[in-house]
């Protein structure tokens, strides 16, 4: 299962998996004809492919998406928490609100589906993969709420894999820089190309192929953070 799993890295994620053979359920919030379409490639592997609405803002909605997708996919071996919350606001503009939702999306939500599939994870001695940030390991002054949640993921992958251990093992892709043609200025991805030891941006296929080594890596890795960046942390 693939949380915001219809777009982005989320839906490059799920395709990857299923590409590998995976049998692929994905989350969305609202944007339901990507996700169909995601599906659509999902399947055209051959596999089986699901799509469930959820918010998971709200907690009650969670434990009926674990068992919902348990039962549709028959088991489950591997849960992607992707979906996340990302903002740009300066220190001082940060609302109460904003700061909550950043850590509802980012951290409360993959602890609780964490938590809502760990019996059927550890039954099928299965894996967990968060996909954090470079934000939760290096300050960014206009991300605030954004580089601290996301530095309460990375440790909550630290210590789901010791509690969840030794049935299932909880790892953590952190990208840098992705370029996925969107809202970023070019200016912007040129300037951090050039701080990048690689000298080039990340795709979102070098993110996936970093989850599906996570999926399929031995059972002996455990609790890492995979910074997936091109050396940019090492600027």
């Amino acid at each position: 299962m693939v949380t915001g799993g219809a777009r982005r890295i989320g839906r490059e994620i799920a395709i990857t998996l299923g590409r590998a053979g995976a049998d692929v359920a994905i989350t969305y919030l609202t944007s339901l004809q990507d996700a169909r379409d995601t599906v659509d490639s999902i399947q055209s592997f051959g596999v089986r492919g699901f799509v469930f609405q959820c918010d998971l803002r709200e907690p009650a909605n969670i434990r009926s998406l674990a068992q919902d997708a348990i039962e549709r996919l028959g088991k489950l071996d591997l849960l992607i928490n992707n979906a996340g919350l990302y903002q740009t606001k300066k220190f001082d503009e940060i609302a109460i609100g904003e700061w909550d939702e950043a850590f509802a999306v980012n951290v409360r939500a993959p602890f609780l589906l964490t938590q809502a599939c760990s019996t059927e994870l550890r039954r099928r001695r299965g894996r967990v993969v968060n996909i954090g940030s470079l934000g939760g390991l290096r300050p960014w002054a206009t991300h605030a709420h954004y580089c601290v949640s996301k530095a309460a993921l990375h440790m909550l992958t630290q210590v789901s894999a010791k509690a969840l251990g030794p049935e299932v093992t909880v790892n953590c892709v952190a990208p840098g820089m992705i370029d996925q043609g969107e809202s970023l200025r070019s200016e912007t991805l040129a300037r951090f190309l050039e701080k990048t030891p690689m000298k080039k941006n990340g795709s979102a296929a070098d993110v996936a192929q970093s989850v599906l080594f996570f999926a399929t890596s031995p059972d002996f890795i455990t609790g890492q953070i995979l910074t997936v960046d091109g050396g940019l942390s090492l600027a």
